[in-house]
């Protein structure tokens, strides 16, 4: 099973990944390492590549699985049912599993420099406008200057074509947002199309609230089928994972 393991500065006790598509025993469109349950894969598969996951991380507690509906609700994962609404868990304790499942959405993983609590995003471009980052961030509670942030991978700007009103959506309320859309060749003169940066728009987004530490982003998982899942490349197609948790040492 190969995993990415997040490239920043996190103290020791703060444990994060994101898998790729390889490891686990799905096939067809879901090969093979599917970690979503609702997306048209055996059930059989999906928990048996659910078990080889924890097994390999070693964690000590199942993941907060939730159900995701590109909204802004956060949990607290320790509280949280499996199957929860919400597109996003945090956690302040050692052991309990942030996860969010993700096939062109960013994954967005944050924690503290010392290590008192973290939490997992999921953040597509509704998210991102809806303020997700923005209830994650105030529900951890913890200021700007010491929590780090880690964008995972999702699809890049020269794969995301979106329609004019996404544009808008968020250059109304930013117009610095404005960087984050380059015009497509889609365009014409009565229907604008334009390319949009999902990472870019993390990271504003981020840096309003102040958070000036931010690491990864850029790997497009619409050009890497080999590595990643997509939606938008594939319709019928699995969902990676991107988890953090605290440990006690």
């Amino acid at each position: 099973m190969k995993l990415i393991t997040p490239d920043w500065p996190a103290p020791p006790t703060v444990r994060a990944f994101t898998t790729t598509r390889s490891g686990g025993v799905s096939s067809g469109a879901f090969a093979s390492l599917n970690l979503g349950d609702h997306v048209g894969d055996a059930p059989a598969a999906v928990a048996t590549n659910r078990a080889r996951l924890c097994a390999q991380l070693d964690v000590p507690t199942e993941p907060c699985w939730l159900r995701q509906v590109h909204g802004c609700q956060i949990v607290t994962a320790s509280a949280a049912t499996r199957g929860s609404e919400a597109d996003g868990a945090l956690s302040r304790e050692a052991g309990a599993v942030c996860v969010v499942l993700t096939a062109d959405c960013l994954p967005l993983l944050l924690c503290d420099d010392q290590g008192t609590a973290v939490a997992a995003v999921h953040a597509g471009w509704r998210g991102l406008a809806d303020g997700v980052i923005e209830a994650a961030v105030t529900a951890l509670a913890l200021p700007p200057e010491r929590v780090l942030a880690w964008l995972g991978p999702a699809i890049g700007a020269t794969a995301f074509e979106v329609g004019d009103e996404v544009r808008e959506r968020f250059w109304r309320e930013d117009a610095a947002t404005s960087v984050a859309f380059v015009p497509s060749a889609a365009s014409t003169i009565t229907q604008r199309r334009w390319q949009a940066d999902l990472f870019v728009l993390a990271r504003r987004r981020l840096q309003r609230l102040g958070i000036e530490h931010i690491f990864g982003g850029g790997n497009c998982t619409f050009t890497q089928p080999e590595q990643f899942f997509s939606y938008r490349r594939d319709g019928m197609t699995g969902r990676l994972a991107s988890g953090i948790w605290l440990t006690s040492v």
